[in-house]
This record gives C-alpha cells, sequence and structure tokens, in this order.
C-alpha cells in the first residue's frame, strides 16, 4: 500500500488497541467472577415463595382437629389477628363481608368445618383468597379458625349491634 491508503490517527490505533482491549476485559471479568463467592457484594440467591392455589393432582390432606376449640381467649385472640391482618379489608369489619363473603353466614362454599377453614385460609381459595400458609405459623392460623367459628354464637368477641333490618339471622349450629 502506498502512504495514502494507510489508516493514520485514531483509527489505526483503534484496529491495534481493540483486540487488547477486548482481552483485558474478558481477563477481568473471568477473575471478578472468581472473587464475588467471598465478597460482601454478593447478590443473595434466589428463592421463590408459593402464592396462591397451586397446580397439581389434588391429594388428601390430613385431618386435623382445632388445638383452640371451645376456648374464648383463643377466639379473642383470633379476632385481634383477625384485624392485624386485615382480614377486615376483604370480609368487611365484624366479617359481615365486603368484596370478601361474609363468614358470618350459615352457607359456605368451601366447608364450615374447622379444617374447611383451616384449609381455606391455609391453601387460599380462586376468586381473590391469597394462600396464607406460607406467611403464618399453623398455630395463627388455628386461631384465626377459632374467631370465625365463634361468630353468630354466643360467645363471639365483640359482637356486632343487632341489625333491626334483619333481627333474627341464622346461627351455626
Amino acid at each position: 500500500m502506498n502512504a495514502l491508503h494507510q489508516p493514520r490517527g485514531p483509527r489505526r490505533h483503534g484496529r491495534v488497541l481493540l483486540p487488547v482491549v477486548c482481552c483485558l476485559l474478558v481477563s477481568a471479568c473471568d477473575q471478578q467472577q472468581g472473587d464475588t463467592a467471598g465478597s460482601a457484594t454478593a447478590l443473595p440467591p434466589v428463592t421463590t415463595q408459593v402464592v396462591g392455589p397451586q397446580p397439581g393432582p389434588d391429594r388428601a390432606l390430613p385431618r386435623t382437629t382445632n388445638p383452640f376449640e371451645d376456648d374464648l381467649a383463643a377466639a379473642v385472640e383470633g379476632r385481634h389477628l383477625f384485624r392485624f391482618y386485615n382480614c377486615e379489608g376483604c370480609h368487611g369489619g365484624r366479617a359481615g363481608g365486603g368484596m370478601g363473603p361474609s363468614l358470618r353466614d350459615a352457607e359456605w362454599l368451601y366447608g364450615a368445618g374447622s379444617q374447611e377453614i383451616f384449609n381455606s385460609i391455609a391453601q387460599g381459595r380462586s376468586y381473590g383468597m391469597p394462600a396464607w400458609g406460607t406467611k403464618l405459623p399453623p398455630a395463627q392460623i388455628w386461631l384465626l379458625v377459632s374467631y370465625i367459628e365463634s361468630l353468630n354464637t354466643s360467645v363471639e368477641p365483640a359482637p356486632p349491634p343487632p341489625n333491626p333490618s334483619y333481627p333474627d339471622p341464622p346461627h351455626r349450629e
């Protein structure tokens, strides 16, 4: 090539320096990856949390009984948890219903027994009931069950005032 066609200036240096810079970057990345195992800036491992109903075949769950059954103090503590976890946000104040169903009535879609109520809270249900089993310990879920079972009974903690339009609502048996 003659002198007129030889690249000069930054283009010529760029052609020479580009492979050198690439090699340095690759070796620096390899070295940095080896150092991250013990560094304080390493990212924590990724964890997954189960939310809502899970796909897969149904399996029989063990039948258990409410360890707080017929315990008035447990119903009072369950009411406190009902308010603390904002169950009122969906089920309304004193569980009378809101965007979520009333828990005071006598008819239940998924069953009104202790185990069924526990499963509804722990596993969640379609159309909006989140699964709380990964967030709450079983003892707290059982306390919530105790409160829910006390609704419309003579032992209900802090019952609502009577409704003059509906003086005799159906009660749980």
